[in-house]
């Protein structure tokens, strides 16, 4: 392949026990995958390793490699794991309490207010520091900043060993001359501080929220920072030389320059390049309304896209710190091939959200865990096989019946290690379908127009069942389920988001400051993109809005139209509200009403080729395979397994039936069916009776 143009783009997915690789020449089309084993102690590790994997495998040099593209979970880790130090907050005298105060919406389940209680700051009383200096909300000067009281935040601070510190002053968004002056005094004062400013990680109204995505982000930097040297040095001059783009929380990818601007944009990397490489292998067979189920060791994702769009939430939370960032909409749940099955107090059998994780792992596991776990309750049904990753890890089944029986043996009654593997199996689905009947039911969404994609290692071993108890019609397998995530890091356009807040009611509108707001927003989503590289051919730009209603507290976004800002401009984003407002919460007030507008946001995007999926030859027929007991409906039946490679377009099979391949296994159940498509994607529907 030297001396041609370089063809090749690499996706590199990192997980807790395994780093997934997939390798697209956008030459020949030609697609490969592998995974390598995580490093956890330095994730950079198994990067290089599976970067320089896949090429080994491609017969291809470093000199063949056009980019890679990483999903990393470095931002989530830091927030869920650990203590929250070292972290201090400057803002406007009169608001240190802010996070103290937060919001008063209890959560779900609490009932009311006096039975919850607050979760610790993220940042103690002690540092949080007050400094004179106020604006009004149009941003207009009411005080100048009193910088003396800036110095002496900055020296304590520095005195106290805070290392990163978050600054948000009252209505930075509309004016960030004060936050930027603060950035300066404190660089001054305490020189190589970790700084995030309100105004450029979040500028819009609501001080809360503001003031936690702040805190994030500056808590994230130095993780970043270190994780993205990390890779650096590993890569050596070579490999580093070549563009390098990470996953965002949005939906789109960015350099590392870019991100560690404001790195609290990745805290859900890893998700969101599965559902987007969902969304592509869906269209294929012609299945754009579905739910993704990334189900893996220790969580399963759920994702809902619609018209092959994943939805975009600016509401959403990192473990309990809300963040307002633009974030595909997904949903986690403790439900993954680690979780443990237990019993509580009352006697009641449970599994997860308590996980074996990838150490010790599951019981069937070298050296793993005391508690049976999902993986263990599959393996003694039969259902996936006793090794996994192509007889790289293998499986210890009579260690796993032997953790079950222990665990039935607690339980009222008679129960055989089957039995209980059955029930632990069968908890595990209802917990998904619940989680997806929350997506959709009760937003007002029939599942059953809609497919489920099934993908990571433990994933398609279960969805087919779950799609029969929510009442979904289709389970769609995509090739390589178990590196989809990794796939999807190569499916995604460069991407920038941007916004600012100005509160317009409807009948006072100025039409020039709008236009001004888009114009502006325009021009940074474009500069942003030009200085990584990307062409102004290959840029497009795409408006949104927040609305609501006069008295409303909260906003629905929307699209809005490119061209000129007229009346009819604001006629059709009203127009837009009413029918978005309908469709979220079931009414509207229409014409009873009125609106206002919020914040004005604009995405640039960078336009990349998308990976080609190949076609597979057709099956002259489907190949007979081999077979061995497997549990259903409280017994076990001898069951054909077949080979995922050995599956041709068109092939055709009846459950029950094992599908097996190199990081996945597919269950097809009794009365279920299955078809091949000419890409290779499984399509599991229930059998027709005639």
């Amino acid at each position: 392949m030297n001396g041609k143009r370089a063809s090749l783009r690499i996706g590199i997915d990192t997980g807790g026990t395994f780093t997934d690789i997939v390798c697209v020449d956008d030459a020949s089309g030609a697609m490969r995958v592998t995974k390598v084993s995580s490093t956890p102690a330095n994730p950079a590790i198994a990067l290089v390793r599976g970067v320089n994997a896949i090429l080994g495998q491609s017969n291809a040099s470093v000199d063949d490699l056009a980019v890679l593209a990483h999903g990393t979970t470095v931002a989530t880790n830091a927030l869920l794991q650990g203590e929250i130090e070292g972290l201090g907050l400057i803002v406007t005298e009169g608001f240190r309490h802010i996070l103290e105060i937060a919001r008063q919406a209890v959560p779900e389940g609490y009932g009311n207010s006096y039975f919850w209680v607050k979760p610790e700051r993220i940042v103690p009383l002690r540092h949080v520091r007050e400094v004179g200096g106020r604006l009004d909300f149009l941003g207009a000067v009411l005080r100048p900043l009193d910088e003396a009281s800036v110095r002496e935040a900055a020296r304590y601070f520095r005195d106290a060993g805070v290392t990163a510190i978050g600054v948000c002053l009252i209505h930075a968004y509309a004016n960030p001359a004060h936050e930027r002056r603060v950035a300066e005094i404190v660089a001054q004062e305490y020189p190589g501080c970790t700084l995030s400013l309100s105004c450029e990680v979040l500028p819009e109204y609501r001080e809360y929220e503001r003031a936690v995505t702040t805190l994030v982000d500056a808590f994230i930097k130095p993780h970043m920072s270190r994780y993205l040297d990390r890779i650096r040095e590993e890569l050596g001059a070579k490999l580093a030389e070549k563009p390098f783009l990470v996953m965002q929380s949005s939906g789109g990818v960015a350099s590392p320059d870019q991100v560690m601007r404001k790195p609290i944009t990745t805290a859900l990397s890893g998700p969101a390049a599965g559902a987007l490489g969902s969304a592509v292998i869906a269209e294929l067979p012609g299945f754009p309304d579905l739910v993704t189920l990334d189900a893996g060791g220790t969580s399963t994702d759920l994702c809902l896209i619609e018209a092959a769009r994943p939805k975009i939430t600016n509401g959403g939370r990192v473990g309990r710190f809300p963040v307002r960032i633009p974030m595909l909409d997904v949903k986690t749940i403790g439900t993954g091939g680690g979780s443990i099955a237990w019993i509580t107090r009352e006697g009641k059998l449970k599994v997860g959200p308590r996980s074996a994780g990838a150490e010790p792992g599951p019981m069937c596991y070298p050296n793993g865990g005391d508690e049976p776990t999902i993986t263990d309750a599959n393996l003694v049904l039969g259902r996936i096989p006793p090794a996994l990753i192509g007889g790289g890890i293998p499986l210890d089944i009579s260690r796993a019946r032997q953790g079950l029986e222990a665990l039935a043996a607690r339980l009222p009654g008679t129960m055989s290690a089957e039995e209980l593997a059955e029930g632990i199996v069968e908890i595990a689905n209802w917990d998904q379908a619940n989680a997806i009947r929350q997506m959709t039911i009760q937003r007002g969404i029939d599942p059953g127009g809609f497919a489920l994609l099934s993908f990571g290692g433990s994933g398609p071993a279960q969805s087919p069942a779950v799609t029969a108890l929510i009442g979904m019609k289709t389970c769609i397998v995509p090739p390589n389920p178990g590196n989809l995530s990794a796939f999807g890091l190569l499916a995604v356009d460069w991407r920038t988001d941007h916004i600012v807040t100005k509160v317009m009611h409807e009948d006072a509108i100025d039409l020039a400051a709008v236009a001004a707001s888009y114009a502006a927003l325009e021009r940074d989503a474009v500069a942003t993109l030009t200085q990584n590289g990307i062409a102004r051919g290959k840029i497009v730009l795409a408006r949104e809005a927040d609305l609501r209603y006069v008295g409303q507290s909260m906003e629905v976004r929307v699209p809005a139209r490119a061209g000129a800002i007229d009346a009819d401009f604001i006629a059709d984003l009203a127009a837009a509200f009413h029918a978005a407002h309908l469709k979220t919460f079931g009414y509207n007030y229409a014409g009873r009403q009125k609106v206002e507008l919020v914040n004005f946001c604009v995405s640039g995007f960078g336009i990349i080729e998308r990976p080609r999926v190949p076609k597979l030859e057709r099956a002259a027929a489907t190949p007979p395979g081999q077979s061995r007991p497997v549990y259903f409906d409280g017994r076990f039946q001898d069951t054909p397994v077949y080979q995922r490679s050995e599956l041709g377009a068109g092939a055709k099979l009846d459950g029950p039936a094992i599908v097996e391949e190199f990081g996945s296994t597919t269950v097809v159940f009794p009365r279920q069916h299955l078809s091949v498509d000419p890409h290779g994607i499984l399509i599991i529907r229930a059998a027709i009776r005639i």
